[in-house]
């Protein structure tokens, strides 16, 4: 009897968008060791002790407060240092990519799942997030998990432990970023196209309200930490431009898959995830201005599997008449975009991608102190460069400050009053303010902030000023 010759396994498609992902995200990780102040706030809570992270959460920034913990845990393990801030993100995005592609070759066959899920990562707003040091790549990574388990539950295999997956999904994300719950309406659009019966509504509806449930005690209480995102400007008709070409490409992706009927298709999942987060914040922001393209990063995984059904259409229709060539047209696409993108990749790998970079002028901070010289930031907000690179300050008077951050449980401690500053000030000699360059300054009108400029402008003069990557050093001499 001859002996049975086993067949190669085939590699799992979604390894390969994963893996195209994750080297693209290690590409140029570092920044040229840049740090902006985003991700200086993720640097320096993460250094503190997690008694002094939830005394801190108590003040403000609880929306991130799980991801600061987390953070804190890898830099115990692995040092503070950029790739521990950014790999984080990196491997979540991988994980995003490879849910895309799971969730494309189910529903649309190969080339839809490998098109989408080679896609995402080279979406620009995902290169930009993909490499930062905050929560929104983890989320995306955690709506792809949650929406490749509603995929498989409604495609048959319906069973508790998965639904107690999806709740625990949502969940996780909604705790890294409540904006993340717009993934559930999405979801629920999809039940409705696909044609879902009462059972799986009953069994979403149960679901989705444990996670609601879980989420809602840190959505009441970061209620009244509103005052952190009062800097986001109001909605304008210019901001839903970018938002309409996403839709418009991601509808032209729907109609090519063809959904017609009740039933489970790429469109009736992808067109939720993309178009219900985008045009639910956009209503939510006509009340409150919230509408930052980060918020709803999760939802550009709808947008790839969109543009995975029009590789899979474009498959399809040049298979018949050249068979051999239409193998190699997602390859050739994608190729393709990766030539005319290239230029913007680039750019999101320099420093100069960002508003400012905090490390960039601690050399211009050691160079111009001298003994007995004070140092101002302004706005207090500044202080961040202090707080990530404590040595470039040594010997800096900070004359402003009256409780530390660690002490006061805030991200950049608690300024003296108004009158108080002034009266320090007036006492120096020489002052090294630490300030934004005028491209990325935003209009700062407290009373202390008033006062700190005042000063200076009146009873001192500039001996020296440094502007680099967004950020000011002037040193002040007593007129």
């Amino acid at each position: 009897m001859p002996s049975r010759i086993p067949t190669p396994r085939r590699v799992p498609l979604w390894l390969v968008p994963a893996l195209w992902t994750l080297g693209l995200g290690l590409w140029g990780l570092s920044r040229q060791d840049s740090l902006w102040r985003d991700e200086a706030a993720t640097w320096q809570v993460a250094l503190r002790s997690a008694a002094g992270i939830r005394a801190m959460l108590a003040h403000v920034d609880a929306v991130h407060g799980l991801y600061y913990l987390l953070m804190h845990g890898l830099f115990d393990w692995f040092g503070p240092t950029t790739t521990t801030l950014r790999l984080p993100s990196v491997l979540a995005m991988a994980v995003a990519a490879g849910c895309v592609a799971v969730i494309g070759e189910r529903l649309a066959g190969r080339w839809a799942g490998l098109g989408g899920g080679m896609a995402l990562c080279l979406l620009p707003a995902v290169q930009f997030y993909f490499q930062e040091g905050r929560p929104y790549a983890l989320v995306a990574a955690g709506a792809g998990v949650s929406t490749l388990l509603l995929v498989t539950l409604l495609g048959g295999r319906d069973r508790w432990g998965r639904w107690a997956a999806y709740a625990g999904t949502v969940l996780v994300c909604a705790l890294l970023n409540w904006f993340s719950l717009l993934i559930l309406p999405a979801h629920a659009a999809t039940l409705a196209w696909s044609g879902a019966g009462r059972r799986m509504w009953a069994r979403w509806a149960a679901a989705s309200g444990a996670a609601v449930a879980g989420a809602l005690p840190l959505v009441l209480f970061t209620s009244g930490q509103s005052k952190q995102v009062s800097w986001i400007p109001p909605l304008t008709w210019h901001m839903m431009i970018g938002p309409a070409v996403l839709l418009a490409v991601g509808g032209l992706g729907a109609l090519v898959d063809r959904p017609g009927g009740r039933r489970l298709s790429i469109a009736s999942v992808g067109l939720p995830l993309l178009a219900v987060p985008q045009l639910g914040l956009a209503a939510v922001s006509l009340e409150k201005p919230l509408f930052l393209d980060r918020y709803i990063l999760f939802s550009l995984l709808g947008l790839a599997l969109l543009i995975g059904s029009l590789l899979g259409a474009a498959v399809r229709a040049v298979a018949p008449r050249f068979p051999a060539a239409s193998r190699w047209l997602v390859p050739v696409l994608l190729a393709c975009a990766v030539a005319a993108l290239l230029p913007q990749s680039l750019a999101k790998r320099s420093p100069s991608s960002r508003v400012d970079d905090v490390l960039a002028m601690t050399a211009d901070v050691r160079r111009m102190k001298e003994p007995g010289t004070a140092v101002v930031f302004l706005p207090g907000a500044r202080r961040d460069a202090r707080l990530v690179s404590p040595e470039a300050f040594t010997g800096l008077r900070d004359i402003a400050l009256a409780r530390s951050p660690r002490a006061s449980g805030t991200l950049n401690g608690v300024e003296a009053s108004p009158a108080r500053i002034r009266d320090a000030m007036l006492a120096q000699r020489r002052i090294l303010l630490v300030t934004d360059a005028p491209g990325a300054a935003r209009p700062e009108n407290g009373r202390r902030e008033r006062v700190k400029a005042a000063v200076l402008r009146d009873y001192f003069t500039v001996i020296g000023d440094e502007r680099v990557r967004g950020r000011r050093v002037t040193l002040y001499a007593r007129k």
